[in-house]
């Protein structure tokens, strides 16, 4: 972690803080009823963002990668929130948790998966966090989603998410259509 990073974690703290982060939080399902799921998990996360504004993208069709099981329908939504990193990863937790998720093995289908993939320009590496996600620039299901609501993000310390997209060409991802 860089020492600014560190800084400013210690400034936003395990809860909240006054300054808000701005955040981009990957969902994913491919159990149940995915795009109910996503909605719903969606909805649970409008309180912690700031006056409630929340931006979605939407929903989009990949297959599994490294994992059995049915398609997946997967978003990327972007909000401010004054929860430092640690709390906002608690919270997701808590909302997977709520869905049923359990944490078998590395990959199995699941209900609802929600990850942190960027907190403004922080970079973590801690045993339970990661930021930027550190598969988010290997997944087309993160990277078309992600460019959708930002073209020209840039992900810390790797540059333009767009650059990206050209490794996933292989991998399976379509706008969802109902």
């Amino acid at each position: 972690m860089l020492a600014s990073d560190a800084a400013r974690l210690k400034a936003s703290g395990p809860c909240e803080s006054a300054q808000a982060l701005r955040y981009w939080v990957g969902l994913g399902a491919n159990l149940g009823d995915p795009v109910a799921q996503l909605r719903a998990a969606i909805e649970a996360l409008r309180p912690y963002s700031i006056e409630g504004r929340l931006r979605s993208s939407s929903l989009w069709e990949s297959e599994a990668v490294d994992g059995p099981g049915p398609n997946y329908i997967n978003a990327v939504i972007q909000f401010s929130s004054h929860l430092g990193v640690e709390a906002l990863l608690d919270v997701l937790q808590a909302i997977e948790l709520q869905f049923g998720r359990q944490r078998s093995s590395v990959n199995a289908p699941r209900p609802l998966d929600l990850d942190i993939l960027l907190a403004e320009d922080l970079q973590v590496a801690q045993s339970r966090l990661q930021i930027p996600h550190p598969r988010m620039h290997q997944r087309a299901f993160v990277l078309y989603p992600l460019l959708e609501l930002d073209p020209g993000l840039r992900i810390p310390g790797l540059g333009p998410a767009s650059q990206w997209l050209k490794a996933c060409s292989d991998q399976v991802c379509r706008l969802w259509r109902p």
